[in-house]
C-alpha cells in the first residue's frame, strides 16, 4: 500500500441540498470539479461534512457511485464508513460496492463511549473486514470519547491495513505523541484546517480540509508550502484565512462551510434537521470577510 497517496491535501466533501431538501448531484459535480481544478490530492466522501448522519441508505449509495463517476480516476478518494454498532459497519464494508475508492476514513463510535478496549476491538473488527486500507478518525469533541495515542499504536501494530489517523483532537501533545510511538511511514493528518501547518510542523501529512471546498487552489498552496518546509510563508498564508476558518465554526460545521458556498454562489446553504442554515448575521459576516480576503 502506497500511503503516500494521503499525504498533501485531502478535503471532506460537503453534500449539497437542493430547497425541497434532495441531493443536489448538480452541486455535487460543481464541486468536485472545482476541488480537482484546484489541485487536492484527494476526496473524501461521505465524512462529518457531508452530513452523513441525516442521509438515507440510498443516497449515501447514490453519493458513492455518483462521486466515483464524475472523478473518473483524476483523483484519490476516501470514503467515510463509521457509526456506533461495529456489526453494522462491519456489514457495510463486506457488502456495499465501494470500488473506485483507495481507502476508507473510519470514525470513533458515537454516544457509547466505549473504553480504550473497546476501541481496540472495534477498529481490529473494521480492519480485519474492509477490502480498503483503514484511516481512523479521532474526534472527541464529537464522539465523546478520545483514542489515545497508546490504542492508536496498538491497533496499528495488530492491523497492518491501518494506515493512518485524522487527528481532530485539537491536542498538539497528543499528536507529537502519535509521532513519536508509531512508525515513521504511518500517517498522521490534521482533522483542523487551523492546525494544518502546525500538524505538518510535527511531521503531520497534509489536513482532510473544510475550507477547500470553497478554497480549494490556496489550502494546496498553503499545505504544500508546509510540506516543503516553508512553513513562515505557509503560516501567512493560512493567517489570512484566520477569520474565514472562525466564521466557518461559529455555528457549526458544515453550517459555515455551506454558508460560504452559499455566498460564492457555489451550492445552497439548505441543512437537514437537526442543522439549520446559517443566520442572516453569518452570512452577512462570511461575505464580508470573503470580500476582503479576495479584493
Amino acid at each position: 500500500m502506497n500511503r503516500d497517496i494521503f499525504k498533501g491535501l485531502g478535503v471532506a466533501l460537503v453534500t449539497p441540498f437542493m430547497e425541497n431538501g434532495a441531493v443536489d448531484f448538480a452541486a455535487v459535480a460543481r464541486v468536485v470539479d472545482s476541488l480537482i481544478a484546484g489541485g487536492v490530492d484527494y476526496i473524501l466522501v461521505l465524512g462529518t461534512t457531508g452530513e452523513t448522519p441525516t442521509l438515507t441508505k440510498d443516497e449515501r449509495k447514490a453519493l458513492i457511485r455518483f462521486v466515483r463517476e464524475r472523478v473518473a480516476g483524476r483523483v484519490r478518494l476516501m470514503v467515510g464508513v463509521g457509526g456506533n454498532c461495529t456489526h453494522d459497519v462491519v456489514t457495510t464494508l463486506r457488502t456495499w460496492d465501494l470500488s473506485g475508492y483507495d481507502a476508507i476514513l473510519s470514525v470513533n463510535p458515537y454516544y457509547n463511549k466505549p473504553n480504550q478496549e473497546g476501541l481496540y476491538q472495534h477498529f481490529k473488527a473494521i480492519a480485519e473486514a474492509s477490502p480498503l486500507p483503514v484511516m481512523l478518525y479521532n474526534i472527541p469533541g464529537r464522539t465523546g470519547i478520545n483514542m489515545t495515542p497508546a490504542t492508536i499504536a496498538r491497533i496499528a501494530a495488530e492491523c497492518e491495513n491501518v494506515i493512518g489517523v485524522k487527528e481532530a483532537s485539537g491536542d498538539l501533545a497528543q499528536m507529537a505523541e502519535i509521532k513519536k510511538l508509531l512508525p515513521s511511514d504511518f500517517l498522521l493528518v490534521s482533522g483542523d484546517d487551523g492546525l494544518t501547518v502546525e500538524v505538518v510542523k510535527l511531521g503531520g501529512d497534509g489536513v482532510i480540509s473544510v475550507l477547500a471546498n470553497a478554497y480549494p487552489a490556496e489550502t494546496k498552496e498553503i499545505v504544500r508550502l508546509a510540506l516543503e518546509g516553508n512553513t513562515d510563508e505557509a503560516d501567512a498564508k493560512l493567517k489570512a484565512f484566520d477569520g474565514i476558518i472562525s466564521a466557518l465554526f461559529e455555528e457549526g460545521n458544515p453550517v459555515g462551510i455551506k454558508t460560504l458556498l452559499h455566498a460564492k454562489v457555489v451550492c445552497s446553504n439548505t441543512m437537514r434537521l437537526p442543522l439549520v442554515s446559517g443566520s442572516d448575521a453569518l452570512l452577512e459576516k462570511i461575505e464580508t470577510l470573503v470580500a476582503e480576503y479576495e479584493k
